[in-house]
């Protein structure tokens, strides 16, 4: 198994990558190895210019189930630290690219952090989401009570991790947690065509209006808004603006280069 990547990447050259977590034994669980891999290969693409959507998965059992705790067990403050695993999930989190995280399964504890740091989440109606942390006298240690509760609110984060119970798919995306749930076989699928059509778009307009929501959460809405104009006025001086509207009025499909 030593020779096995823990980390898959495809790029089938049509502007997205596909990112798979592998570790199917262990339900994909997110071990150092696998943390660094995964944020080698992100970051691998930052400056990709042939790749303009990401989508991250696991496989039918498990997105990720959660931290690997052998990893925990007999770990100290100090080690803990020195680890600076924030690195990691950083480098998802920065991605310039939308990320589209495909969710099968489980997506506990760490799993559901990671898909957190991505920008639109796709669930089967059997995925299982939740911060299960403190049933094994932890927390969140990596977003879980940050994005969580800019994403559902106080409540509905107090219960997921006050409690570690999960939630299913429906009632996750009742909730905020999720952008859709779709059927489990039709996952992949739906994540890999919305990669394909975010890939068919103006990439500045995108990669603009992707940076100005993550800046939503952190600012005042003066200063939010004040961001999002200023975007929107650079966006003025890019080939891809003058396509766009050109096509528009000469009704025909639009040729974006990224420039």
């Amino acid at each position: 198994m030593g020779d096995t990547p823990l980390v898959l990447c495809e790029k089938p050259g049509n502007g997205t990558a596909l990112i798979r977590l592998n570790r199917p034994e262990v339900r994909n669980a997110l071990n150092i190895a696998t943390r660094k891999a995964l944020a080698d290969t992100f970051t691998a693409l930052h400056d990709d210019d042939d790749v303009r959507a990401i989508v991250l998965t696991g496989n039918d059992e498990a997105f990720a189930a959660g931290a690997d705790l052998n990893e925990f067990i007999n770990a100290d403050p100090i080690e803990m630290m020195k680890r600076r695993s924030e690195r990691y999930w950083n480098a998802v989190a920065t991605t310039p690219q939308p990320v589209i995280a495909a969710i099968n399964g489980y997506a506990l504890g760490g799993g559901l952090e990671l898909a957190m740091a991505c920008d639109i989440l796709i669930a089967g109606e059997s995925a299982q989401l939740g911060q299960p942390e403190v049933r094994v006298g932890l927390m969140c240690g990596a977003g879980g009570t940050q994005r969580l509760t800019r994403a559902v609110g106080k409540f509905n984060a107090m219960r997921l991790c006050l409690t570690g119970q999960p939630v299913g798919a429906r009632e996750a995306h009742a909730m905020g947690l999720l952008s859709l749930v779709v059927p489990d076989d039709e996952v992949l699928e739906r994540a890999t065509k919305m990669a394909e059509h975010i890939a068919q778009l103006p990439p500045l307009a995108v990669m603009q209006s992707k940076e100005a929501i993550l800046h939503a959460d952190n600012t005042s809405l003066d200063a939010g808004l004040a961001l999002e104009r200023k975007a929107f006025q650079l966006l003025f001086a890019s080939g891809d603006k003058t396509e766009g509207m050109n096509a528009f009025f000469e009704k025909r499909k639009p040729d974006f280069k990224g420039s």
